[in-house]
């Protein structure tokens, strides 16, 4: 099992007192099961695993009255190796969102206090996603703590590769005292970034990568797994805790999806719906962009009417761009022969793209909104963001030096009150005349 930042969250929420159920909401084969079986052989005297997506039968357990020793005493009747130990004992609820009785019994769970519940789903955010005129026992509101699972990060990635720890280290040191990272390590971290934007953070891949080294079957594994993904376009629970799908949804949710890489492409790569289809409207596709979003596939990065704090109170609902949130997958959605063009440095104009791609990614994997800034005149800047509590210029650029737009901004300070920028690149670090210059390797380290 690869090493992952979340465990240390999980065991956070374990050591706070008198702590709730812990959701853990993510895409699909990301690790959560994973990760939570392994926290729970670890820190557990007893685990029981409950999968309401694989046993449809257990969602029996929960048609009954909310009571915790008869809802266990059932799971016993069903698990034959189940051992309840009180203040010991983990139970995992996969897939949870499948099973909505089993959710609203989390309140009572927590109420007993006997046993820690970790819940997982991989559609959990869908808005929704359970279509029925039954109704509801409710979601149990201020009886839950949440956490989101993400793909691996660059520095996750690094641990996968068995990087030394004082190297990793060494970069973070080089960044505090904005001092250039060694040539050798910085040539290095720069190949191995290379490869983590056509790997990605899925950990199957991440793993087929280290064991076999082959990026065909890297790109087999992504293909399928984009697959898989789809497959989720358009599914909810119907009356009878059944997934269904409709196809209706499902075909424009798709035909949105399919479009990013077109929408990237473009030198404005604000999200048009005609570039979905001729004559598409918004009106037809903005429930496709928020069940992508919701599930956690992609991330808007909307457009800010000035460059000012708080960026919520200036960002522009309907203009936006789209970013996929995992930047391996993106380039398996693009030509077969991208991969080796990236790893062997031939990548041409459509490499600012994937740069872009990929520290938005990063920004979402912290957990940072994202927001850019364009004006009809033709000044636009790929992100703002605050860095040391103001606000920052972020650029994604091949090399350094300032741009067109962030000179602009930045020579005008009466007028925007920005006074830095960061520049994205494959050089090394530095700071000169308000400009940071930081390799796209250390950017989770940046934005900390």
């Amino acid at each position: 099992m690869f090493k992952r930042k979340i465990y240390d969250e999980i065991l956070k929420w374990k050591n706070t007192p008198k702590h709730k159920p812990l959701i853990i909401k993510g895409l699909r084969q990301i690790g959560k099961t994973t990760i939570v079986k392994e926290f729970g052989k670890n820190n557990y005297d007893s685990v029981i695993f409950l999968d309401f997506r694989k046993d449809i039968s257990l969602h029996a357990i929960f048609d009954g009255d909310f009571d915790i020793n008869q809802i266990t005493f059932a799971i016993t009747l069903r698990k034959k190796d189940a051992k309840l130990i009180p203040n010991k004992t983990l139970f995992i609820f996969d897939e949870i969102q499948d099973c909505p009785n089993a959710r609203a019994s989390l309140k009572y769970f927590a109420e007993d206090g006997r046993y820690d519940v970790i819940a997982t789903g991989s559609l959990l955010g869908i808005k929704n996603f359970r279509i029925t005129k039954k109704p509801s026992r409710g979601i149990p509101v201020g009886f839950e703590d949440f956490l989101e699972m993400k793909p691996m990060d660059f520095e996750e990635f690094l641990w996968a590769n068995s990087i030394n720890e004082e190297i990793i280290n060494s970069l973070k040191i080089s960044l505090a005292n904005l001092k250039p990272i060694q040539p050798f390590i910085h040539n290095e971290m720069l190949d191995l970034y290379n490869k983590y934007l056509c790997i990605g953070g899925m950990p199957e891949v991440v793993d087929k990568y280290i064991t076999s080294n082959d990026f065909n079957e890297v790109r087999k594994i992504q293909k399928r797994i984009l697959l898989d993904f789809e497959s989720d376009f358009g599914t909810h629970l119907n009356d009878n805790n059944e997934i269904i799908v409709d196809d209706f949804a499902k075909a424009k949710i798709l035909e949105t999806f399919h479009s990013i890489p077109r929408q990237l492409a473009k030198v404005n790569q604000k999200f048009q719906y005609s570039t979905i289809a001729k004559n598409a409207k918004g009106r037809e596709y903005k429930t496709s962009i928020e069940w992508l979003e919701d599930y956690g596939l992609i991330s808007l990065c909307h457009n800010l009417s000035s460059p000012e704090i708080p960026f919520d109170s200036f960002s522009n609902d309907d203009i936006f761009k789209i970013y996929v949130n995992d930047t391996g997958l993106y380039i398996a959605m693009l030509d077969d022969d991208i991969p080796i063009e990236i790893i062997s440095g031939k990548m041409g104009n459509g490499k600012g793209a994937i740069y872009e791609n990929v520290i938005a990614d990063a920004f979402s994997k912290m957990n940072y909104k994202l927001y850019y800034y364009h004006k009809d005149s033709g000044l636009e800047i790929d992100f703002i963001q605050k860095y040391q509590s103001k606000v920052c210029l972020v650029e994604v650029k091949a090399k350094s030096g300032k741009t067109k737009s962030s000179s602009y901004i930045l020579d005008n300070y009466d007028k925007y009150h920005i006074d830095q920028l960061i520049k994205f690149s494959s050089n090394n670090i530095g700071y000169k005349n308000k400009i940071y210059t930081f390799p796209y390797y250390i950017v989770s380290f940046v934005f900390k």
